[in-house]
């Protein structure tokens, strides 16, 4: 993976993705930047965040996907296969259906999937060493392009959606506290099953990620 380092843009998904318009880099490419202004976060709402947390934006050929990863999972697989590192290294984060990372009731991050011509693309927001009011912090410190060699390192395994999935769908328990906004509403996750395509089933209604 090569990756670009910003000291700021107005966003790295905004940045990649002209890139990619405008053929100039070849996939698989990232960009990272240390502040962005105008980042952009799930249901079109703005992540700016604070200089230093993780700004990230990656685009892979969808022909690099593992066989069997539907687009609609991609958000909740590439988050997994990040908070699965995170953990490694001793954080007690939980993610949130189907792209958001939490500590107990406050969120720490976000990640969200995009398809661009032939590749997906994937933009990370995540609150390393500060979070604005109501949000919380990482809680480990970690270098951020050491935490990127080995993200990266664990896309390339392509491991099957369903060996990651399997392991989500031990922890959803740990979703029951929290909400998701389904459409214009905040729905509780108390009641809600996950299905193997990674869907929500809430009141006999199937509910996909389409971010």
């Amino acid at each position: 993976m090569q990756i670009l380092y910003l000291d700021e843009v107005d966003s790295t998904q905004t940045y990649l993705k002209n890139l990619l318009h405008t053929k100039q880099v070849s996939t698989p490419y990232a960009v990272s930047a240390q502040i962005q202004t105008k980042g952009v976060g799930s249901r079109n709402n703005r992540w700016d965040g604070v200089k230093g947390n993780l700004f990230l934006s990656f685009a892979l050929p969808l022909e690099s996907l593992p066989s069997d990863l539907k687009l609609e999972s991609a958000s909740i697989y590439f988050a997994y296969l990040l908070k699965e590192i995170l953990e490694q290294e001793g954080s007690k984060l939980l993610l949130k259906w189907p792209n958001d990372f939490y500590l107990q009731d406050k969120k720490i991050g976000g990640l969200i999937t995009n398809v661009v011509g032939e590749n997906i693309v994937c933009g990370i927001g995540l609150n390393l060493i500060a979070a604005p009011k109501k949000f919380a912090k990482l809680d480990i410190v970690i270098d951020k392009k050491i935490l990127l060699e080995k993200y990266f390192k664990k896309i390339e395994k392509k491991i099957l959606w369903k060996k990651v999935f399997s392991k989500y769908k031990l922890e959803f328990y740990t979703n029951e506290h929290l909400f998701a906004h389904i459409g214009d509403e905040k729905v509780p996750l108390s009641g809600a099953q996950l299905e193997d395509d990674g869907s929500l089933n809430i009141d006999g209604e199937r509910v996909y990620s389409l971010r």
